[in-house]
């Protein structure tokens, strides 16, 4: 879902220091829109594919957003302020007129909070070390949880959550606040990190981008994220589509491709093709890695696919890194 535009040290560095120690990233370009109202929940139950009814005050929820088609127009995160109250990250601004046309309903007040806010990211091993250094105590926070805090006289919301495949922590500021606060972590040693390295580290742990992944439609099926589509009793948008098809195998997988290697292109008859959708020099495996589509008969692990004129990749599980998502889960 994110997209920081900024080169600081170089991707390879700060790739490398979000993985070691700590990153700072700059996420205030994604859609904050707040869903309120007696019907605030009712209405986003309509929008997204996952049920809220479990989702506590202070919780978040990662999910998607569907196209009628059962395709995803983009992936969100829902924060639940209170049973009445909630905000919405989407990766775009834009996404704005999707949410308002698709999520309408009674008792419903929804507001574009983009650009009232910034959001600043600590991503890495030590940020919770960092975190608590500035704010003189521990975060505090749980896996897919958040809490009100203040540091530097400025009132935050800290999300645990992250980009990276790390240890992270999301901080929403008032705008005005956030270069006050982002010259803070800078000046205490924190890498400052742009696009390229959040691409890569993002590559490694298997994410999504929507300018990406989501290029041309997919459903969540062949994105491989068909655990967060909650059937059971709901009614939003997609979801027909979607329960046409939820037995029957899709054409095609979105797989992790390593092992890029040239071939004579008359060795390549037989060998099924790969859309690539992201690539990029990953600085802890040392080579290119990369995320794409691959039919479904050869998206089993170690399948050989041409991944482009001349050039063949074999398939991989996703993550490459952190194959059980341990670390940004991990106890602090």
């Amino acid at each position: 879902m994110a997209e920081p535009v900024a080169v600081y040290t170089g991707a390879v560095a700060e790739h490398l220091a979000t993985r070691r120690s700590c990153g700072l990233f700059d996420f205030s370009f994604m859609g904050h829109f707040e869903v309120a109202g007696a019907g605030a929940r009712a209405s986003l139950e309509r929008l997204q594919t996952r049920s809220l009814a479990r989702l506590a005050p202070g919780r978040i929820a990662y999910t998607l957003l569907l196209r009628e088609d059962g395709s995803v127009f983009i992936d969100a995160t829902v924060w639940c302020l209170a049973a009445d109250r909630y905000w919405l990250f989407t990766g775009r601004p834009s996404d704005f007129a999707h949410v308002a046309a698709a999520a309408p309903g009674n008792g419903v007040r929804l507001v574009d909070r983009t650009g009232e806010y910034a959001v600043l990211a600590l991503q890495g091993p030590d940020s919770a070390r960092v975190l608590a250094r500035h704010l003189g105590a521990p975060p505090g926070v749980p896996y897919f949880g958040f809490r009100a805090a203040t540091l530097a006289d400025a009132e935050m919301t800290i999300g645990r959550i992250g980009y990276s495949g790390e240890l992270g922590y999301e901080l929403v500021v008032p705008a005005a606040a956030a270069g006050a606060l982002w010259r803070r972590f800078a000046g205490d040693g924190i890498a400052e990190c742009g696009f390229d390295a959040a691409n890569s580290l993002r590559i490694e742990s298997g994410y999504i981008l929507f300018t990406h992944e989501l290029a041309r439609p997919a459903d969540p099926f062949e994105l491989g994220l068909e655990r967060l589509v909650d059937f059971d009793g709901r009614d939003f948008a997609g979801c027909e589509a979607l329960r046409a098809r939820r037995w029957r195998a899709p054409d095609r997988r979105l797989v992790g491709l390593d092992g890029f290697a040239r071939r004579d292109a008359g060795s390549l008859a037989g060998v099924p093709g790969a859309e690539v959708t992201s690539r990029a020099w990953s600085p802890v495996f040392g080579r290119e890695l990369a995320l794409g589509y691959a039919p479904g008969d050869g998206a089993a692990p170690g399948a050989l696919v041409a991944a482009a004129d001349s050039v063949v990749a074999q398939t991989c599980r996703l993550p490459f890194y952190d194959p059980g998502r341990a670390l940004p889960r991990g106890a602090v």
